[in-house]
């Protein structure tokens, strides 16, 4: 759960275009079904969200994650203490340096344990070099790797992959839908969520307007977000400073 959204933005995507045809009409469209659904079931728990992507979303449909500053990789999180390399974003930093199956060992100096997961320079200036070590094969190495901005696009195998490592007691979160608009084969939603922050264990909510795109069969093409981020932050004790 990253710096996306104002409150002049949500109203320009739901309110500014007079054409979009929103919930005034008494009955939702099959397209408008699907969306609702697809985030609810995101809202209840893992096994449902997997579920209704795998049911929903198409064999060559694409999920258009937030971009963000950084390596470009994932990693398992359920590995408590260890950060051990998943999936590497293709074009990314990482992907000139890294290898799936890597181990960080240390980062800018900072060991890598569960105490220090989130006190790790992966995230910061484009540009700026890290130092690092991994252990690869056994062997440790010092590696240096220079931050870029990411794309974090996934296909249907990697979101369900992603999904997979999610922690399902940590899953469920509060969900409200404000409302629906659509023309032609795309949807806009613009929800609310309330959840705890499971680090800090302090409560945030965030207004999501989320946009799909559906094919002639009715599958979800493309999925993308728009997120109150940096407000999450500020709820959760974060502060960024340059």
């Amino acid at each position: 759960m990253n710096i996306k959204l104002v409150v002049s933005t949500i109203a320009a995507l739901l309110i500014c275009n007079a054409s979009l045809a929103g919930h005034h009409e008494t009955e939702q469209s099959p397209n408008e079904t699907v969306a609702v659904n697809w985030l609810k079931a995101q809202a209840t728990g893992k096994e449902e969200t997997i579920a209704y992507v795998a049911s929903n979303l198409a064999d060559d449909g694409q999920i258009f994650g937030d971009r963000y500053v950084g390596f470009g990789f994932t990693f398992n999180p359920n590995d408590e203490g260890k950060m051990i390399v998943d999936r590497i974003i293709p074009n990314s930093p990482a992907a000139e340096i890294l290898k799936s199956g890597d181990e960080f060992t240390v980062v800018n100096g900072v060991s890598v344990r569960k105490a220090t997961m989130d006190k790790l320079s992966f995230r910061g200036k484009p540009g700026e070099a890290v130092k690092a070590t991994i252990k690869r094969g056994g062997k440790r190495q010092n590696i240096e790797v220079s931050r870029g901005i990411i794309s974090n696009n996934s296909n249907k195998s990697e979101l369900i992959a992603d999904l997979e490592t999610g922690n399902a007691d940590d899953w469920p979160f509060e969900l409200k839908i404000n409302e629906v608009l659509s023309k032609d084969n795309i949807v806009y939603v613009w929800s609310t969520g309330k959840d705890v922050d499971t680090v800090v264990d302090l409560p945030f909510e965030q207004h999501v307007v989320t946009r799909f795109v559906f094919n002639e069969e009715g599958k979800v093409q493309a999925v993308g977000r728009l997120s109150e981020d940096r407000f999450v932050l500020e709820q959760t004790g974060y502060n960024i400073s340059r």
